[in-house]
């Protein structure tokens, strides 16, 4: 069955300890050494599914989970709903008792069959008295099955394999068995299945959507938002082309999220949106609420300006997503479209224009683009001030920490957000980061569920890249310093760690407390260990900085370290949320205000 499944195209297994699986575990090492698969180990189940979804997001295609039967299966249901929310392929491969074994009492034996239906896109069983009863090309077929369920509309897949007794052949027998074993059967060969590789097989063979009842007019105004990119890794050269081809052809200004799938060539993009929302863009001239055209990409990006924004905008909305057919429209305005960009009628991006940077489409010379142009120069106007109002020098504080980074990060480097504080602060502060790396941030659910487990999975892909992650997200994850600590599976990766002493997201919510120092008890939630102490228990070489002079070198150091490492810096989260609330309230100034020399 592994090896159907890796006839599909699966590359990455993340195996747990157990002994029920164990005819799982010797097949997976079977075909690690002959360099079919690439295997890394996992002491817990939790976090071994979130570093999973990590590597299954920067691949494309999904990375398969082994774990034991009981609790070890219900390890895997926060990962699985992440990945069925921000519609990741993932495969769930887990041991059980055979049925003469079930509801009697037997010992770890549970309903785990059960357990991940709510969020699977498809559960199977093989069968009930053992996996062994199966045929091979009943087995095949079942691993076929899976990959397909898994990628056709991404997400996460259960197989439940029950195992007779015995469980574990001798010394004598396994080295027998690989001795003859070849990777090259009749069995796969004649599998009817796309080569190992194409994990978007399914995807592209998907009928397209009757065409959106919605129409929008590119001769007239409107607005694109880019919201985070939830596709296949494979899907967004088309993605973007297309794009490309309609901000050409209707000159429209595209408000940018970080996490959307945005060419860092495109023209018309707006970064500072979310400080300059809602008042400081204003629409064109002679332009009414109810006339401007929006057209939303993917899901709503992480701001609430934003969202009081598009319900003020009553005119055409429509929301085009890759493949997802729920809704992604809380505020319950747009018209929804599941075809993909690139599929678009209004488009019709061809097959060989996916491979092209730039498609060859001219703007209409009617079109009026001025009030484009307004936007993008207070865009850069804010960026401009931002680099006098927080500069890379003294104090760490979050604003001015995401707008240094943004500035001092080598091109291309991949970057995790944690989904709290840091994907808000990188959307509004980061604007200098103007060449759009390739930017993660895991809020289909919007937990900080696996954080530093997901940014090992990306880097394990990637290779270097950088998490940056709050206190309580990086604790909450504290399992996955395992993961970083062993040599295999774990990539280099550098985690940046914004301890602001709690939960610093709540110091910018409305949550009042009675009494006030409540507050700390009720949610903000200080903790007492030492982040550098627990990181380096585990092996992984650590630094804190104490000011902003200091993040260069400490950012040279950590990216040249041989595997995971550890800076901390340490803010005030309260006079952080009161900065933010400034910054916020001097933007109106600074728009207004003239023209601001390049610093």
């Amino acid at each position: 069955m592994l090896q159907g499944l890796h006839r599909q195209g699966l590359e990455r297994v993340v195996l747990c300890p157990g002994s029920r699986s164990g005819p799982l575990a010797l097949a997976a090492g079977g075909l690690v050494r002959a360099g079919l698969l690439k295997l890394t180990t996992a002491l817990d189940e939790r976090s071994a599914a979130f570093l999973a979804v990590g590597s299954a997001t920067a691949s494309g295609r999904a990375t398969a989970v082994i774990t034991t039967s009981g609790t070890a299966v219900a390890n895997l249901l926060p990962a699985a709903v992440e990945a069925d929310r921000s519609s990741q392929p993932l495969l769930l491969l887990t041991a059980d008792r055979p049925i003469r074994l079930k509801h009697c009492g037997a010992n770890q034996t549970v309903n785990q069959e059960q357990f991940l239906q709510p969020v699977c896109r498809w559960c199977a069983s093989g069968p009930d008295v053992g996996l062994d009863a199966a045929s091979p090309p009943q087995l095949l077929q079942l691993a076929k099955q899976a990959w397909h369920q898994a990628h056709h509309w991404p997400g996460p897949v259960h197989l439940n394999l029950p195992f007779e007794e015995p469980l574990h052949p001798s010394a004598e027998q396994q080295a027998a068995f690989w001795s003859d074993w070849s990777p090259v059967q009749e069995s796969i060969d004649c599998l009817e299945s796309p080569p190992a590789g194409s994990a978007s097989m399914a995807v592209a063979s998907l009928p397209v959507p009757l065409a959106p009842e919605l129409e929008l007019d590119p001769d007239r105004p409107g607005v694109v938002v880019a919201g985070p990119w939830r596709g296949l890794a494979d899907q967004r050269p088309a993605f973007e082309a297309a794009l490309h081809r309609w901000q050409q052809r209707s000159g429209w200004p595209v408000l940018v999220d970080p996490l959307a799938a945005v060419p860092a060539t495109l023209a018309g993009q707006v970064r500072s949106w979310d400080l300059l929302l809602p008042d400081q863009l204003p629409l064109p001239a002679g332009v009414a609420v109810n006339e401007l055209q929006l057209l939303r990409l993917g899901p709503m990006p992480a701001s609430r300006r934003l969202e009081a924004w598009l319900q003020r905008c009553t005119g055409p909305h429509l929301l085009i997503t890759e493949g997802e057919e729920r809704s992604l429209d809380p505020l319950q305005c747009a018209c929804q479209w599941s075809g993909g960009l690139a599929r678009w009628p209004q488009i019709q991006l061809k097959a060989n224009e996916a491979c092209l940077p730039f498609p060859p489409v001219e703007p209409e010379p009617e079109a009026d683009n001025a009030w484009s142009a307004l936007w993008q120069q207070r865009d850069r106007r804010i960026a401009a001030w931002l680099e006098q109002r927080l500069p890379v020098r003294g104090g760490i504080s979050e604003p001015a920490l995401m707008f240094a980074l943004s500035r001092l990060l080598p091109p291309g480097l991949p970057l995790m957000l944690a989904a709290s504080s840091p994907v808000r602060d990188w959307q509004a502060f980061a604007v200098a980061d103007r060449d759009l790396r390739p930017c993660f941030s895991f809020r289909g659910a919007s937990g900080i569920d696996g954080t530093l487990s997901l940014g090992l999975g990306l880097a394990a892909v990637l290779g270097r890249s950088l998490l940056i992650t709050g206190d309580l997200a990086l604790l909450h994850d504290s399992n996955g310093w395992l993961q970083a600590g062993q040599a295999s599976g774990s990539g280099p990766l550098l985690i940046l760690l914004i301890d602001n002493a709690g939960g610093g997201i709540f110091q910018q919510l409305p949550v009042p407390a009675a009494p006030a120092e409540a507050f700390e008890q009720l949610f903000a939630m200080p903790q007492q260990t030492d982040p550098l102490a627990l990181a380096a228990a585990h092996g992984i070489a650590t630094r804190q900085i104490a000011c902003l002079d200091d993040l260069a070198s400490a950012l040279e150091w950590g990216l040249s370290q041989s595997g995971p490492a550890l800076l901390r810096v340490c803010t005030d989260r309260q006079g952080d949320a009161a900065l933010r609330t400034e910054l916020r309230r001097e933007v109106l100034e600074i728009t207004m205000a003239p023209a601001l020399e390049s610093s």
